[in-house]
């Protein structure tokens, strides 16, 4: 078996509504997700060696926000082809240093790998 990297933009899941929200690929591999609160949709962008794990806060490598409210949030392709507009846009995201992780989440991060272990 391969592993193959996604080539190109791409939203892997996508709900539309006031609430709009959804997730995807950025044209260079980046995982992004995006949510829709009071009239601002938020696109974080993720580090690319993420794999399969849940996200956090640390993770974010870039993040963009705009306001909704000339799209219709009830059409796919306008949030899609919104979403897709706003990731260039995205500004890079301070990331912190390696003392600042806390030690609640590197033991969490270890009982992981070993639970993926198993």
């Amino acid at each position: 078996m391969t592993d193959r990297m996604p080539v190109g933009f791409g939203i892997d899941d996508l709900s539309v509504g006031p609430f709009a929200h959804g997730f995807g690929t950025t044209d260079d591999g980046h995982p992004f997700a995006f949510r829709t609160r009071r009239a601002t949709l938020t696109v974080q962008i993720y580090r690319a060696d993420l794999g399969d794990a849940v996200p956090g806060a640390d993770d974010v490598v870039a993040q963009a926000q705009a306001q909704v409210t000339d799209i219709d949030l009830d059409d796919e392709r306008s949030v899609s082809a919104f979403v897709r507009d706003l990731l260039p846009a995205a500004d890079p995201v301070a990331v912190p240093a390696s003392s600042e992780i806390s030690t609640i989440r590197a033991i969490l991060g270890r009982i992981s790998a070993v639970i993926d272990g198993m």
